[in-house]
């Protein structure tokens, strides 16, 4: 059962600063992921922010079927892809994903980008002896 729950989302000023001030990041079309590691335990090993900007899509249409479109990729992946790679369970990966493709994609290629970018993520973290 995969269910995207609250405590998976992250929505902290403080977390999110910190995210964005000192984490790593990359670009994998049409997403740009920035990850951090935070010692702080959770229920969860990962929180996640998705963000569709405004000034690329000026309808709340197209920014909320976007978001929608990643979250539920993001849902049906995170357990095979990105959290049987998180082992330690003290530390909490902070997650932004940034949708920033100039179109909307169709799912299946969103959930593709989605896959490659959590292997791409796990691939950083054991190169860095997380």
């Amino acid at each position: 059962m995969n269910k995207f729950y609250k405590e998976e989302r992250l929505c902290s000023k403080k977390s999110l600063d910190l995210l964005f001030k000192k984490g790593s990041s990359f670009l994998l079309y049409p997403y740009r992921a920035t990850f951090l590691f935070d010692a702080q335990p959770h229920r969860y090993p990962a929180q996640v922010v998705i963000n569709v900007a405004k000034k690329r899509y000026k309808h709340a249409v197209d920014r909320n079927l976007i978001k929608r479109r990643t979250r539920e990729a993001y849902r049906l992946q995170k357990q095979v892809f990105l959290y049987e790679h998180l082992t330690d369970k003290n530390e909490l990966l902070l997650l932004s994903l940034q949708y920033v493709g100039k179109e909307i994609h169709p799912y299946p290629f969103l959930e593709k980008r989605i896959k490659q970018v959590f292997v791409k993520i796990t691939e950083q973290i054991n190169n860095e002896g997380h």
